[in-house]
């Protein structure tokens, strides 16, 4: 065992919800110290950057239980068994947005909050929208809308938009800008 990794020795699982399980595993510490482990198994999750011919970026809003309040994000979801993410990307744009697209680019690949969780977040581009009409899940409600980059910079002041997609596809777009500036 390097200097760093954990063994586990045991795993139980404390929960089977419909998008998450959790377990609490019992592991053995790089000093050989015991400890125990709380991990969420997460099936994986895509998210898109979607762009309108404005150059605005598509965000919706809605409200999020965990947190009890209203929040704008980028279009996103999980994925379902034995989905490829590439295909779950297109699937979600247009539930929740209404839009299919011409093309679309992977551009990155993150866990999201590793401390506790295995969900591994991909994020896609889009500037190609075709318009067309939201297909949304039974028990899902939310507004789409369109800003500039000026004006999502500022929802990230006012924590309007604080979940880490949605600030990384901001940010993301702010760097795209700054490089086709130079």
């Amino acid at each position: 065992m390097d200097g760093l990794t954990e063994k586990k020795i045991s795993s139980k699982e404390i929960f089977k919800g419909r998008i998450v399980h959790l377990f609490v595993d019992q592991v053995l510490l790089p000093n050989g110290e015991e400890s125990s482990r709380e991990v969420v198994k997460h099936p994986g999750a895509v998210a898109v950057i979607a762009v309108n011919k404005e150059g605005k970026l598509l965000l919706v809003r809605q409200y999020r239980y965990p947190l009890d309040g209203i929040i704008y994000e980028i279009p996103a979801g999980k994925l379902e068994p034995n989905e490829n993410p590439d295909h779950s990307a297109l699937r979600e744009l247009e539930e929740e947005t209404g839009c299919q697209c011409k093309k679309m680019e992977k551009i990155a690949s993150f866990y999201s909050s590793p401390g506790f969780s295995d969900e591994l977040l991909h994020v896609y581009f889009t500037d190609s929208l075709i318009e067309g009409r939201q297909h949304l899940d039974q028990d899902e409600f939310l507004e789409v809308c369109a800003v500039d980059l000026e004006e999502a910079i500022q929802m990230i002041e006012d924590h309007r938009i604080f979940d880490a997609k949605s600030v990384y596809a901001v940010q993301y777009m702010q760097l795209k800008a700054m490089r086709a500036a130079n």
